[in-house]
């Protein structure tokens, strides 16, 4: 059983946040007000799975809720040790 982290939540916000400023710098496209939240969450995990900046789930294992836990896992060790996402 895959451990969750408390806060998957706002941490998976700030991961589609920093995610489509990635994406847009990498030149990769852009997000539109009108794309979906699964839309984004695959669209950032497809990039970062590409760019070798997080490891693919396996591919039975690669569907929504997946995507987004590993983008709340991604985005919490990019935070610094004393931002508010961190604590539990």
């Amino acid at each position: 059983m895959k451990s969750q982290l408390k806060q998957d939540a706002p941490l998976l916000k700030e991961a589609i946040r920093v995610g489509a400023v990635y994406i847009q710098q990498r030149g990769a496209g852009k997000f539109e007000p009108s794309d979906s939240m699964t839309i984004k969450v695959e669209a950032i995990y497809r990039l970062l799975v590409q760019d070798k900046l997080i490891i693919p789930l396996p591919q039975d294992k690669e569907d929504g809720s997946g995507m987004k836990h590993k983008l709340a896992l991604w985005i919490e060790k990019q935070l610094p040790a004393d931002h508010p996402l961190k604590k539990s």
